[in-house]
């Protein structure tokens, strides 16, 4: 039993040396012991060292065992306790239970006797904090539950500066669908374990249910922090993300973060929490994959607010500034809109719209990283398309091109077009590209 508390420090108090020693001889075989010969030494030395029980003579004279006791717990919170004592007595065993002792050992005792009440007290203790930790935890990510979560960051929202940040997973829904739950509980385990490396033990952070967690990092008001810690969760989920399904896995996973203030924007938790959602909707709604603070999303609002609402106004901020030459570049989540919406269209309107896929793949001795290749090939072809297509990287080594009002002669004449541009191009021929003709449907 006693190699199972290897590690549990014990302090033992009793002011007769005898008794002192042999108790720590017994007990020293099995467990960190530290010694005292007074209540009042033994105060000092659980303040320095934490341990885990005490063990304590019941009669000492200045300071007995119940006043060490009670002390002790007025200062530290319930603390193991277990009472020696040669004192028969059922008035003197009734005391100290009433004041929280957890067993009791009469003077002079058996090694074997004393071994196995302390580790039934060390046992009955590792129990019932882990009860507690299951009560507060999420089992499946190991972070802070939903209630303990909010309770905690409720009380940090009062007292202290910093930031609320709602964190939800993007297109989580998709790992289900195409890899299955299983493959969905092991993304939320490997994101959990990147969210608890970006916080400081000081910070708060848990799982809401789903895809969805809050966090609270103290003493944080500052942008860069925010924006870094963004950056870093989405680098490091995508690459567990690939880790674990493959590099060819292209589902545009991400984390989205919604964050207000605290007390810029009060220090109600509720209030905080929903300017807090709005934020993260609002990175929903431009991207995903990002963060937007409250006070600028309502700082937006409010400029959009104060322009005149007829229509030249709504044309105004709806429209794109500086537009660019060629096609229309957007992440691969805009570009979904982007399709769906076309599609619709051609269902209802039958327009002549074709889709290119292009996968480019790193000949054979070539030393050319085929990540620097895509992107270096969708800025290039981007500039030889019109204004009226949009293009996305897709994957690792794929582009997607919509060609607007053309035929299937005109996609592949552009098609060919850029092939040939781009065998022109620096280190091209290391790179083999293919290409697919489709219409949509």
């Amino acid at each position: 039993m006693g190699a199972t508390y290897a590690m549990k420090k014990i302090l033992i108090v009793d002011d007769e040396k005898i008794f002192l020693i042999m108790t720590e001889r017994i007990l020293s075989a099995s467990y960190f012991t530290i010694c005292a010969s007074s209540g009042y030494e033994a105060i000092e030395l659980y303040k320095s060292e934490k341990p885990d029980m005490v063990l304590s003579d019941l009669l000492m004279p200045g300071m007995s065992g119940y006043e060490l006791k009670q002390k002790l717990q007025d200062e530290y919170g319930e603390i193991p306790f277990m009472f020696m004592t040669a004192d028969t007595a059922e008035e003197t065993e009734r005391k100290g239970f009433d004041i929280g002792a957890m067993d009791f050992v009469q003077k002079p005792f058996r090694a074997d006797i004393l071994l196995r009440r302390v580790g039934n007290i060390l046992q009955t203790v590792e129990k019932i904090q882990g009860l507690k930790r299951d009560a507060l935890t999420d089992k499946m990510t190991g972070l802070k539950n939903k209630v303990t979560a909010e309770s905690e960051i409720a009380e940090l929202c009062k007292k202290v500066q910093g930031a609320l940040l709602m964190i939800d997973l993007d297109n989580f829904k998709l790992i289900n669908d195409i890899y299955g739950h299983a493959m969905g509980d092991k993304i939320l385990v490997c994101f959990a374990q990147i969210l608890k490396s970006v916080v400081r033990p000081i910070d708060v952070i848990g799982r809401l249910g789903g895809d969805e967690f809050i966090a609270f990092c103290q003493n944080v008001t500052d942008e860069a922090a925010i924006e870094k810690k963004s950056r870093y969760i989405n680098k490091y989920l995508l690459d567990a993300a690939k880790e674990l399904m493959g590099e060819d896995m292209n589902i545009p996973l991400g984390a989205s973060i919604g964050c207000t203030l605290v007390p810029d924007e009060g220090i109600d938790f509720t209030d905080l929490r929903e300017k807090a959602d709005k934020a993260l909707y609002a990175v929903k709604q431009n991207g995903k994959h990002g963060f937007v603070f409250y006070t600028d999303l309502a700082q937006k609002e409010k400029e959009e607010e104060s322009v005149s609402s007829d229509l030249n106004s709504a044309k105004k901020i709806f429209s794109e500034r500086s537009i660019k030459k060629g096609a229309f570049l957007l992440p691969l989540e805009q570009f979904r809109t982007v399709y769906q919406f076309l599609s619709r269209i051609s269902s209802i309107y039958p327009n002549e719209i074709f889709l290119i896929l292009f996968s480019l793949k790193v000949k054979d001795g070539a030393t050319t990283s085929i990540e620097e290749t895509i992107d270096g090939f969708v800025e290039f072809a981007s500039n030889s398309l019109r204004q009226s297509d949009v293009i996305t990287k897709s994957g690792k080594n794929q582009c997607i091109v919509i060609l607007s009002k053309s035929k299937y002669s005109s996609a592949y004449s552009v098609t060919e077009r850029i092939l040939h541009s781009w065998s022109e191009e620096k280190d091209s021929e290391k790179v083999e590209v293919l290409f697919e003709i489709g219409k949509m449907e």
